[in-house]
């Protein structure tokens, strides 16, 4: 398993907090989600050959939120 730390801007609410993680949760390959609104950071574990950084960054942008 890979770990990577995504900065995430836009991120205010608990409400957001929960589209992030259902966005990257439902992607194969993602096995665990942080979220800390407070940073606006986002930490995944997930494997490396079956969802990549950039699949994880369009999932959250197409919340609404921006991928730094």
């Amino acid at each position: 398993m890979e770990k990577i730390t995504l900065n995430v801007s836009g991120m205010s609410c608990g409400h957001c907090e929960n589209a992030v993680k259902t966005a990257l949760s439902s992607l194969d390959g993602v096995a665990a989600v942080t979220v800390s609104l407070k940073e606006g950071k986002v930490d995944v574990e997930y494997a490396a050959d079956k969802v990549s950084a950039a699949q994880m960054k369009t999932a959250i942008e197409d919340q609404g939120y921006d991928v730094a």
